[in-house]
This record gives C-alpha cells, structure tokens and sequence, in this order.
C-alpha cells in the first residue's frame, strides 16, 4: 500500500493512491471526481471509477511528461486563467472578497497560491493533449468503417431535428429614453451622497444580475471590463460615485471601492433601457426589407445574417442554430421553446415576419427566422447523420491515440498504484 498522510490522533485524513513520478493522485481526488459524475445522473459502478481513476493517472502522467520534453505553459497563460477561476469564485460569493476570505479562513492571495498549482496543471494536461492529438482528421473511408462495426440493434434513434436560423435586429433606443433613466439615476446617486446605502439601493433599483449582492461586482483586472465602465470607474477616488454613463450593456453609475494595482473593486446600479413601440416598430420595419430581399433572391439568409444580424452566437454560422458539435441539426427537444412553436406553424422553407422577442441578457429585439429543413424521427444512418458518426469517429480515434501515448509514455516515468486498485487493471 501506498503510505497515507495528514494523520491526527490516528484519523485518516487523506489517503495516496497513486504516484506518477513526483505527482500524486490522492483518494479524496478520486472520490471528488467520483461524485461529480454520480451528480451528473450517471450510474454507480466500479468499472466508471477505476475509467476515472484512469484519466486522472494520465493527466498525472501528461504533466510528468511534459516536464520530460520541456513542454511548458506561460506563467502569462496561468495569471489569465488564475484571475479568471477567481472571477468565477468571488461572483458565488457576490463578489465580495472579504465573504471569500471569512468563508476559506486566508488571503485572497493565499487562496490563489492554493490553486494555482492546479491552474498550471489542467493548462499543460490540455497543451500536451492538444500536442498529441493536433491535426488529427478522419476520413470518409474511417467513417463509414466506424459505422459498419456498430450492431444494428446499437444504432442510436435521433428524435426529430430541425435547421433554424435567426436575423436577430436590437432597436436603436430614443435619446430620450436614454435621458430618462440617466436622471433618474443621478438621483439615486444624490441619495447615495446624503448618506442612503449604495448598496440598498442596487438591491432595491438595480437591473443587473450584481443587484442581489448589492450592486458588488468584485475585484476586476484593468481591460476585464467594458471600456466607458473601466474609464468612468478608474476616475473616481474611493468611495466616490459617478455620474449616469452608457454601455452596451445599459445606463450605469459606478462607485469605486478600492484600487490596487492593476486591480479595482467596485459596485454599480445599472438600468436597462427598454425601447418604445415607435423604436421596435422603425427596427420591425428595417429587418423587414431584409426578409424582402431574401425572399426575392436578392441576398442569401447566411450572408444576410452575417452582415445584418446583431446576435452574434448566430451570425457566424449564417444564422443557424447549432449543437454542442457545430451541427445545424438541432433536435426539437434542445430547440429554445419559443422558437419551437414559432415554426410549428410555419412551412419548412418559410421566413417568418419579424417578431418581437426577449434575449437572454433582457433586452428587448427583433428577428425573423428561417425554417431550412426537417428531418423525422429516424435510427442514425451515413445519409442524414454523415456529421454526427463523423464526430463519433473523431472521437473514438483521438481516444484511440490517447490510449496508445499513454502506454509508450508509461514507460518513460515511474508509475505506482495502491493495490486496492488492482481490479482496475489499468497497468495491464
């Protein structure tokens, strides 16, 4: 057996399992990730956490590996995806560092000190992998010798799938709006200058997702955030409020915390204005040309929604709605609800008139959609599932070449697991 640490009065406090050079997994690693994939709705089985045990090994074996070959990642990299994990981490506390620091009993530096390691070594599992498996394609021939080898009665039955695409057009707010919001928030600051909470008043007024931590959005490196917000915030001394000012998110007014160096805290009340009939009618009466020229010929749907759309998910793939692989085909059960029943009643080749709708970031827009094709409830086949087999094939094959790295590789470090891990036979 591998020897155990962190003993107090002959309680295990955790437990090595496996070493990989100078790397370890420990059991509660194991049990963590163990977990995760039951939480996940998958079922308990030995076979599932010795493939766990196993992939946590190799990643193991990857950084001992790359420490071999010189493969290495910038501390620029780290500090990156450091300050955004920290991001993460501080918004489930409303941003509020000082919760952060009373909640894990240390500094916030101490707290990145604590998984930065772990930071360094998920990049340089993922540079290695994408290392090995770099330009790795498939061909048609390996397609269809991938599909042959699945039994019949194994085909997957792929429910109904739908192509749907989207010219998404946000209308152009009246100055007047604008004006509105922007005194009213002025107000607010006054009230926050005469001695009311900035922070009541955020939860209280507030549109941003930060108004039930009161207005709090945490400490943020300097570019993190959109420029007019980043240049009104850094203006002010602590404690001082600024002025009403527009981004593309909403009219604001920002009060700044603290600043140390490239570093800021601060607190904001935003207010997102809503367009009035007039504006979603002049915006209705705009994508409406554009479905006219579409209709006529005169342009495609995808070059139209590369260059008119304003949803930018969308744009890119000309409009087109797409699966977790890049696929166009997207089944009714993923498709967005409203968007389900907009086509039930339309003609597949048909453009929608242009419908008012809500985006998820609440601002009110407008669209047309395409329905381009339909495709009924069937078991996968070359013809209509040609991407989806394509990708399984990717897959199989990249975890082919992972597999085969793994057992060259194995021989280049020293690797030892508890024996309690026997039955996994991952060494075999």
């Amino acid at each position: 057996m591998i020897p155990s640490f962190g003993q107090e009065g002959g309680v295990m406090v955790d437990e090595i399992i496996s070493k990989v050079d100078n790397y370890i997994v420990l059991k509660s690693d194991l049990e963590r990730a163990y977990m995760n994939y039951l939480s996940s709705g998958n079922s308990a089985s030995s076979q599932a956490k010795c493939g766990i045990l196993a992939q946590l090994i190799s990643g193991k074996l990857m950084v001992a590996k790359a420490e071999i070959d010189s493969v290495e990642v910038s501390d620029a990299l780290v500090d990156n995806n450091l300050d955004r994990r920290m991001q993460i981490i501080l918004s489930q506390y409303g941003g509020s560092e000082e919760q952060l620091e009373q909640y894990y009993g240390k500094s916030l530096d101490d707290i990145k000190e604590d998984i930065r390691d772990d930071v360094k070594e998920q990049l340089t599992v993922e540079t290695m992998q994408n290392e090995i498996i770099k330009d790795l394609k498939v061909t048609p021939a390996e397609v269809k010798k991938f599909f042959a080898k699945i039994p019949k009665d194994s085909l997957p039955y792929f429910s109904t799938e739908v192509e749907v695409g989207q010219i998404v057009r946000i209308p152009t707010i009246s100055a007047e709006s604008k004006n509105e919001l922007k005194l009213k928030l002025n107000l607010l600051k006054k009230r926050a200058e005469a001695g009311e909470s900035f922070e009541a008043l955020a939860r209280e007024y507030s549109q941003g997702p930060s108004a039930k931590y009161g207005g709090n959005l945490g400490f943020a490196q300097r570019g993190a955030m959109a420029p007019k917000f980043e240049a009104n915030a850094l203006k002010l001394k602590p404690n001082q409020i600024s002025d009403a000012f527009e981004t593309e998110f909403g009219i604001h007014i920002v009060q700044l915390i603290e600043r140390r160096g490239n570093e800021y805290n601060s607190r904001h009340i935003i207010l997102i204005p809503d367009p009035s009939e007039a504006d979603i009618k002049r915006t209705s009466n705009s994508l409406d040309s554009i479905r006219q020229l579409i209709v006529r010929d005169s342009i495609t749907f995808e070059k139209a929604a590369k260059e008119f759309s304003e949803d930018k998910r969308t744009a890119g793939s000309g409009g087109f709605f797409t699966d977790s692989q890049g696929g166009f085909k997207i089944s009714v059960e993923d498709l967005d609800p409203v968007i389900f029943f907009t086509i039930d009643s339309m003609q597949v080749g048909d453009i929608s008139k242009p419908v008012k709708f809500r985006r998820d970031d609440g601002k009110e827009a407008v669209r047309i959609l395409y329905y381009k094709s339909k495709v009924s409830p069937h078991q996968a086949n070359l013809k209509q599932d040609w991407q989806k087999i394509q990708a399984a094939t990717l897959n199989e094959k990249k975890s082919r070449i992972l597999s085969e790295w793994f057992d060259k590789a194995r021989n280049d470090v020293f690797i030892s697991i508890d024996d309690t891990y026997d039955y996994c036979g991952i060494l075999n």
